[in-house]
């Protein structure tokens, strides 16, 4: 080895430039086809989910759990809990015709049930998902999204997605990228299937269902009393069988007729309550593995638990839900690429879809609005109405703080100025401003009397309009005079004050 290349073998030298030019730095070494540890034959390679291996399924072993009502209660909670959450498109670097564009699109698509289609993926590991194209104008956008059954699809051994299609026999039809996207959870390349979170319910369930038949039958057993007929040594089948059909009828109806020579008992099944409670400590375990598996908290609503722990345990818990949410944006952004690339170029930057929850963003704009208020900036009207979806009269004028103590001060002698201002206007008397007036247009009147048509009107008002502007300029000047002399006035007093 030298400062120019490596010697890998005595008559075979390899320089590090010829090593940075190699067309093979974009090539994987570690495959599954050169790997000996990979036990999988054929083209697929097989679901490594542990309890479907085990079982010899697919996963539509996890279909059948959502029957039960505690599993389908917390799959409809997780998929209402992202369905709550704020949505909608940012910009980002993308042009503004291209985000109105992707908008424009989304606003015809059935997001509701799209978004809870995509959310099988955590339940199931991966969910395939068929774009539906179609041409609009010069454009072509997917017309829908529909979520396909994800059992009718498996990877190969190149992690690509393939379609079990009879006509491609048992290596199965390979997935346009452009016509299929692929949401899952925790996806790797050793298990690009991704991991569900179903087969952790899938014993607990099982566990769940085998201990409430048994509960059943034993509370069918112990749960009533044991109804005793006796009868005579010597009595006959006949008779035997009578009274057996007596003490059934009596069991149902409370009414049985026997020999008077035979006689009847009842008994309680006393001491099996502890028998009893083994079923129900077996069920709640079954239920808590549950709820840990789809919620994330073992909060339930069991006899020992208060409102507020009951209230707790029918949440999400946030990293599950932000978990769900960010699956769900992921594949709504794959498709987003997919537009942008066929219409506008894969060179041009696509807008985001998002998820959020409006109060935490209300919390960090609403600090952020804080400390630049308190810093001196100034936001509009318009600012705050935009950002905090407020409406007109929501916002209160600036004459509406003078009564709040920490503004009572700077505004009080303004305000009293305006008052004396008003009071001093209110004053004059009527007769004095209608005079002013009518000697301020005294002059135009006079000019229109002496016109005989409207070209001397004209003249005559061009003629008159110095003599009035005169007058106008005059009475302002009064005016400006006396406003400024009352301004140095109370200038003077806030001074003294």
């Amino acid at each position: 080895m030298n400062k120019r290349g490596l010697w890998i073998s005595p008559t075979e030298f390899v320089s590090f430039a010829d090593a940075k030019r190699s067309s093979t730095l974009d090539q994987h070494i570690a495959t599954r086809g050169r790997s000996s540890a990979s036990g999988s034959s054929g083209a697929n390679l097989p679901n490594p989910d542990p309890i479907l291996k085990a079982q010899g399924k697919d996963i539509t072993v996890y279909r059948d759990l959502r029957s039960s009502a505690l599993v389908g209660g917390n799959v409809r909670r997780r998929k209402a809990s992202v369905l709550s959450l704020e949505r909608g498109i940012k910009r980002g670097d993308a042009p503004t015709k291209v985000e109105r564009f992707i908008r424009d699109w989304l606003t015809d698509l059935d997001l509701d049930r799209i978004i809870r289609e995509l959310l099988d993926a955590p339940l199931f590991g991966y969910q395939p998902v068929e774009l539906m194209w179609k041409p609009l104008g010069l454009n072509l956008v997917p017309e829908d999204l529909l979520g396909k059954p994800a059992e009718w699809f498996f990877y190969d051994k190149e992690n690509e997605l393939r379609f079990r299609s009879k006509e491609a026999g048992q290596d199965g039809e390979l997935c346009d990228p452009q016509r299929f996207i692929v949401a899952r959870q925790d996806a790797t390349y050793a298990n690009p299937y991704g991991f569900p979170d179903l087969s952790m319910c899938f014993w607990p369930a099982t566990f769940m269902k085998g201990g409430l038949k048994f509960w059943v039958q034993f509370t069918e057993k112990y749960g009533s009393p044991w109804v005793i007929g006796k009868h005579p040594r010597g009595a006959a089948d006949s008779e035997t069988d009578l009274l057996l059909d007596s003490l059934e009828a009596m069991v149902q109806d409370a009414v049985a007729a026997i020999p008077d020579d035979s006689s009847v008992q009842i008994i309680e099944a006393a001491g099996k309550a502890g028998s009893a409670e083994v079923y129900r400590e077996l069920l709640e375990y079954c239920r808590s593995e549950i709820n840990v598996a789809m919620l994330g908290q073992n909060q339930t609503t069991e006899k020992d638990s208060n409102r507020a722990s009951a209230t707790a345990g029918a949440e999400v818990t946030k990293d599950i839900r932000d978990g769900d949410a960010g699956i769900v944006a992921a594949s709504l952004n794959a498709c987003i690429r997919l537009v942008v690339d066929l219409n506008f170029g894969s060179d041009v930057a696509a807008p985001l879809y998002e998820l959020w929850e409006q109060e935490e963003i209300d919390k960090t704009l609403a600090q952020r609005d804080k400390a630049l208020t308190d810093s001196g900036v100034k936001f509009t009207d318009a600012y705050w109405k935009r950002t905090y979806n407020l409406q007109d009269g929501d916002l209160a004028s600036a004459a509406a703080t003078i009564d709040s103590p920490e503004f009572a001060e700077a505004p009080l002698r303004p305000l009293l100025d305006q008052i004396a201002l008003d009071q001093a206007i209110d004053s004059l008397p009527a007769e004095a401003l209608q005079q002013q007036a009518e000697q301020a247009v005294a002059p135009f009147i006079e000019a229109l009397q002496r016109a005989r048509d409207d070209s001397e009107a004209l003249g005559l008002l061009a003629e008159a309009f110095p003599q009035m502007a005169e007058t106008l300029q005059q009475q302002l000047t009064n005016l400006l005079f006396i406003a400024d002399t009352w301004g140095r006035l109370s200038a003077s007093a806030d001074r003294e004050d």
